[in-house]
């Protein structure tokens, strides 16, 4: 059995129903335990040499480090952008109960 390491993925998506879409198919994969969608945020950036910028949303997807690589791999091949924002940041605490609860949700 593997150890539970909870992780928070943000992920960055063009437009409200690419984000439902992904998180869709995150939850019904069982990858994520739960995801949020912040509907509209700007983003400043730089690309291909030029600065950039796009109204986006953000999921923020929490689950398992030993799930970020799936994870990773089903945003690439639902995702419209050329290089999707797939960051992971560890979690070194929280309430117990909701911890527990992810666990529970995401299995072995």
């Amino acid at each position: 059995m593997k150890e539970f390491v909870p992780v928070v993925i943000l992920i960055t998506a063009s437009i409200d129903e690419e984000a439902e879409k992904i998180a869709n198919r995150l939850l019904t994969q069982r990858k994520a335990a739960c995801v949020n969608i912040i509907p509209k945020v700007r983003s400043l950036f730089w690309w291909k040499g030029e600065l950039d910028s796009a109204d986006e949303a953000v999921l923020i997807v929490k689950s398992k480090a030993s799930l970020v690589d799936e994870i990773v791999s089903l945003v690439k091949e639902a995702h419209s952008y050329e290089v999707p924002e797939v960051i992971a940041l560890p979690l070194i605490g929280g309430n117990p109960d909701y911890l527990s609860w992810m666990s529970d949700e995401l299995g072995d």
